[in-house]
């Protein structure tokens, strides 16, 4: 396995390991696993093309769907 898929699977043991910590444990971690996402998703889409990168896009905002909702709304001023 390459570099970029081995770093894309702990991405994503992190974060189902993160789900299981108290909602108030949640926001450092995951918010660090958001900040990374895009970097990652780069550095897939360099390695393999660019819809290896458009669905693993999908699968990051699958997992941070509501907290993506919530920033997208404060961003919006609906909140």
């Amino acid at each position: 396995m390459s570099a970029p898929v081995i770093a894309a699977s702990l991405w994503v043991l992190a974060g189902a390991g993160i789900a299981f910590l108290p909602l108030r444990c949640q926001y450092l971690p995951g918010g660090l696993l958001l900040l990374s996402a895009p970097g990652l998703l780069v550095w897939l889409g360099a390695v393999y093309g660019i819809w290896i990168a458009l669905a693993a896009l999908l699968a990051v905002l699958s997992m941070f769907r509501r907290p993506l909702g919530h920033l997208a709304r404060r961003a919006w001023g609906r909140q």
